[in-house]
């Protein structure tokens, strides 16, 4: 295994609680794909949260932040059939990995959490030799 970069986030679930009466959030932070599993499920809350926190941790593994041109809809939290949770990236941000890490390949791996107030993420993202 060869590390290029890791990251954790936690946030409190009111926060997200609190940001989804503000009118365009939802939008702005998540994907079409993911607002429409989140309406479907009775802990709104907590799913957004761990969304959210994944995909600020992901930013902090590649140790950007949200600059160069990369915003919260260009990472996807999907979750595999058996439940466990992975990252998918848009083709812009793929490529700008690719650049950064000069890499070809890649594997990001995703641990994701949450309890009634805190909702916390941990990214890690392997070189593929």
């Amino acid at each position: 295994m060869h590390i290029i970069g890791n990251g954790v986030d936690i946030i409190k679930n009111s926060r997200i609680n609190n940001s989804l009466k503000i009118k365009g959030f939802l939008n702005r932070i998540f994907t079409e794909k993911e607002i429409q599993q989140g309406t479907k499920l009775k802990n709104k809350i907590n799913f957004y949260a761990k969304r959210f926190a994944a995909k600020e941790a992901f930013v902090k593994a590649i140790g950007t932040g949200f600059r160069s041109d990369i915003n919260f809809t260009d990472i996807e939290i999907k979750n595999y059939k058996n439940g466990k949770p992975y990252i998918s990236l848009s083709k812009k941000l793929n490529n700008f990995l690719q650049k950064k890490f000069k890499i070809q390949k890649y594997k990001v791996f995703l641990s994701l959490s949450d309890e009634k107030e805190y909702s916390i993420a941990f990214v890690v993202i392997d070189k593929k030799i």
